[in-house]
C-alpha cells in the first residue's frame, strides 16, 4: 500500500527485550514510530512499525544496515520498505490449478489497469507454466508430488523478485506465520462464500447443503486465522432451487475474479486501509463496487422501518 511512512517488519523466534533494542535503535537515530503492532503466533515473533523517517539523523542506507545488523545479532529477520520503495509495486501471484483469477489478473496487467508489474507466478503444481509464460511472467512450482509447498523456497522468491504484494488467486494451501507475519496486510486471498460463512475448504459445497438462497465471494486480507482477515470486498449470486456444485462455481467463478482485481486495485491505489481487524476505503470508495452494484438499490425496500409508525402515533 502507498503511504508517507517507513515500514519496518521484524520476524523471528519469541524472546524477551526484542521490542525494546529495536524502538532504542530507532529512537537513537530521531527516527518517530506512528503505529507499532506486535504478535506472537506458533512460537514466530512479529512486530510490525510504521515510522516517520524525515527527521532522522542517519541515511537510509545507514539505517537499512544497522537494522540488518541488529537483526543478525538478535537472529531477526529485519525487512525496511521506504516510501520511494513503493513508487513501482511488484505483484506476485499464487496458484494451484485454476485458471479463472490468474487469467483476469493478467488481463488487466495487459490492459494496464493496474497500476503494478505482476513480477511472478508461483504454484504449488505446475498445471498454470504455461498461462505465465503466455504472458512471459516467470512460473516457480514449489510443491511436492501432493502439492505441499515448500515456504523456505517460498520466501527466497518473494525476497528474490521484491515483492510489495502476494495475490492468492485460488490457492489452495495455508500459509504459515511465517509467511504471513513478513506480509502483513499485503497478502489479498479471494474465498468463494461472503465470509465469515462458509470458511475452510469446499465453500461452494457447504453452501449447497446448507440450502443457502443468495451465496457468493470475498477478498480479503490473509491474516493467521483461517478467512478471518478484514474483508475488502464481496459479491453476491442467486443460487437456484436445482443448483449443484457445478452451478455454484459456474456462477461464482467470474464474480471471484472481479472482487479479487477489485481489492488489488484498491490496495495498490491506497485507497483501503486495515484498523482493528476492519477495512476502511479513503475518498476514492466511491469508484469501487465493494459489495452488490449501485443499480440494486433501486429494488432494495427502504420501508417500513421500526420507530416509524410511533413517530406517527406522537405526532396525532
Amino acid at each position: 500500500m502507498t503511504t508517507d511512512v517507513t515500514e519496518i517488519t521484524v520476524i523471528g523466534d519469541d524472546d524477551t527485550g526484542l521490542i525494546a533494542r529495536v524502538t532504542s535503535l530507532l529512537f537513537e537515530r530521531g527516527i518517530n514510530i506512528e503505529d507499532l503492532d506486535q504478535a506472537v503466533r506458533d512460537g514466530v515473533f512479529r512486530m510490525y512499525l510504521a515510522v516517520d523517517t524525515e527527521e532522522m539523523v542517519c541515511t537510509k542506507e545507514t539505517l537499512r544496515a544497522d537494522l540488518h545488523d541488529l537483526g543478525d545479532d538478535l537472529g531477526l529477520d529485519v525487512q525496511v520498505r521506504f516510501p520511494a520503495d513503493r513508487d513501482h509495486q511488484r505483484i506476485a501471484v499464487l496458484v494451484t490449478k485454476e485458471s479463472h483469477c490468474l487469467e483476469a489478473m493478467f488481463e488487466a496487467w495487459a490492459n494496464d489497469e493496474l497500476g503494478a508489474d505482476i513480477g511472478v507466478v508461483i504454484g504449488n503444481h505446475d498445471d498454470l507454466q504455461p498461462l505465465a509464460e503466455h504472458y512471459d511472467v516467470p512460473f516457480h512450482d514449489i510443491g511436492d508430488d501432493g502439492g505441499q509447498q515448500n515456504e523456505d523456497e517460498l520466501l527466497e522468491l518473494l525476497a528474490d523478485y521484491d515483492v510489495d504484494l502476494i495475490v492468492l488467486a485460488r490457492y489452495m494451501r495455508i500459509l504459515s506465520p511465517n509467511v504471513v507475519f513478513r506480509y502483513e496486510d499485503r497478502i489479498i486471498n479471494i474465498h468463494p462464500s461472503l465470509l465469515p460463512a462458509f470458511p475452510g475448504a469446499e465453500a461452494y459445497r457447504q453452501a449447497v447443503e446448507e440450502g443457502v438462497r443468495v451465496a457468493g465471494v470475498t477478498a480479503h486480507y490473509v491474516t493467521t486465522d483461517l478467512d478471518q482477515g478484514p474483508i475488502i470486498s464481496q459479491r453476491a449470486f442467486d443460487v437456484p432451487d436445482d443448483a449443484d456444485l457445478e452451478v455454484m462455481k459456474n456462477r461464482g467463478q467470474p464474480l471471484e475474479a472481479d472482487a479479487l482485481l477489485e481489492a488489488v486495485k484498491l490496495h495498490l491505489n491506497g485507497d483501503v486501509s486495515v484498523h482493528r481487524g476492519r477495512t476502511s476505503v479513503r475518498e476514492n470508495g466511491t469508484e469501487y463496487q465493494l459489495g452488490l452494484p449501485e443499480e440494486l438499490e433501486e429494488f432494495t425496500p427502504d420501508r417500513p422501518v421500526d420507530g416509524i409508525g410511533s413517530a406517527v402515533a406522537n405526532n396525532q
